[in-house]
């Protein structure tokens, strides 16, 4: 679910709908046909026994739903908007709605009488546009924990209520960076907070890497500038002004990524995206915990002779413990073939009547209550605990959730963002250059 950017295509794409190019025939729609796009394969069967049950309630009404790959799948949309070959449905992403919403590539969905009170809080809310339309119905929501290998955890000396109970502040990392830093261990045995530990030779690295982070940091380092005062932008929708310059957005940032420094998380050079990210590591017995998102539950799960666990994140110095919340809805697209049918299957994809039936898949968390506890219910069987997951969203007084920061120019902020939290990271180079880029970012935003 994390983000990636989209930008190569926009210029045409605004072209080609300011010409009217863009009314072909949507690949395999029909009167009866109602197609639809996802990314994510897991999802998959959920999805086909959703649309028997649809197609079950709507005779004569047919979803063809077609998987892509999360590289392939913005690229391919995009193209289709400008070809005339869009889906008349579609996964859509917090962070990319904005965009389609200013080349107005998708339908309102006012109609379909979406209520927030029917969906985990602030879900519903944040898929209305700055001109008051909706342009998404909730699908599901996710949060972040901290996976660990038990083990690891075990023969380090370190129990689960003791990773449950981790706190850290930016001035000597607090009871987290202490685990984290015990949980490392050098090609000689040396733990982290043994003298002689050698940071240059490491062989367990207490955390793994997920990269820089780019302007979100969703499972980098936003768990702990959420556990600050801080927030992304002045407001929680649509803000104008980002505070990647915020003296306390830099000075989490220094800690965190001052852990590689010292040796005990992977450094930069140890990820990528392709083929070692943080499970991988955690996977091949290189890193002992990782920061990730509830998507990736099964994917630990399933580590072949590792038996994993999570615990929820690590309060900071408000007292609180934060996780961002990000969620994904489904959109109509406006020169959708089949309108009408689009809209019912969204309406249906947002119902309880589907959510429950995904949620029995224990793949993610869908937007409804009752689809979350199906989603509960049904990791339980699987013998999973998922508290770290649900807990922060049920429980104001001890959690802060958060969203993805919304706001317009979403694609030049990752394109700024990207490479500038690389070189903190991977480059040694100093926090504070993040303020000429946040000025940037603000001189966009302010056009």
């Amino acid at each position: 679910m994390r983000l990636r950017t989209l930008t190569a295509l926009t210029g045409a794409l605004t072209l080609s709908l300011a010409s009217g190019c863009a009314n072909g025939d949507s690949t395999g729609s029909s009167s009866n046909t109602v197609t639809y796009w996802l990314w994510d394969s897991n999802q998959l069967p959920a999805y086909q026994a959703c649309a028997k049950g649809f197609e079950k309630e709507n005779p004569g009404l047919k979803v063809r739903i077609t998987q892509l790959g999360w590289n392939d799948y913005w690229t391919k949309l995009t193209a289709g908007f400008i070809a005339g070959t869009q889906p008349d449905v579609f996964t859509d992403h917090i962070q990319k709605f904005g965009q389609f919403v200013d080349l107005k590539v998708l339908e309102p969905l006012d109609d379909l009488d979406i209520k927030d009170a029917d969906y985990q809080p602030g879900l519903a809310a944040n898929w209305v546009g700055q001109d008051g339309h909706r342009y998404g119905a909730p699908k599901d929501w996710d949060t972040v924990a901290l996976f660990y290998n038990q083990k690891m955890a075990k023969d380090a000396g370190l129990t689960a209520e003791q990773l449950n109970a981790l706190s850290w502040n930016p001035k000597n990392g607090g009871t987290f960076e202490k685990a984290i830093a015990h949980l490392t261990v050098d090609k000689n045995g040396k733990r982290g907070d043994e003298p002689g530990f050698d940071k240059n030779n490491v062989k367990v690295y207490g955390l793994a890497s997920n990269g820089g982070g780019d302007g979100d940091g969703q499972t980098q380092w936003s768990p702990f500038t959420g556990s600050t005062d801080w927030s992304y932008t002045d407001k929680a929708r649509w803000g104008k002004d980002y505070r990647y310059d915020s003296k306390t957005f830099q000075s989490t940032i220094k800690w965190y990524f001052g852990l590689a420094k010292k040796g005990y998380m992977a450094p930069f050079t140890d990820y990528n995206i392709q083929s070692n990210q943080s499970n991988a590591q955690v996977a091949s017995g290189k890193a002992a915990t990782s920061f990730d998102g509830a998507w990736m539950i099964s994917t630990y799960a399933g580590f072949k002779g590792m038996d994993t666990a999570t615990a929820v994140t690590p309060s900071g110095p408000t007292g609180k413990r934060a996780t961002m919340m990000n969620g994904l809805a489904d959109s109509v697209t406006k020169n959708a073939h089949n309108k009408a049918g689009a809209k019912k299957w969204v309406a249906y994809l947002a119902s309880d009547a589907c959510q429950t039936v995904v949620g029995k898949f224990g793949i993610v968390f869908p937007a409804t209550p009752a689809g979350t506890r199906a989603a509960v219910a049904a990791y339980k069987k699987k013998s999973l605990d998922v508290s770290a997951f649900t807990g922060p969203v049920a429980d104001k007084k001890d959690f802060r959730t958060f969203s993805y920061p919304i706001t317009n120019y979403a694609a030049d902020v990752y394109a700024l963002m990207h490479p500038a939290m690389e070189d903190v990271y991977g480059n040694g180079k100093p926090v504070s250059s993040l303020d000429k880029v946040n000025d940037q970012i603000n001189f966009i935003l302010g056009q």
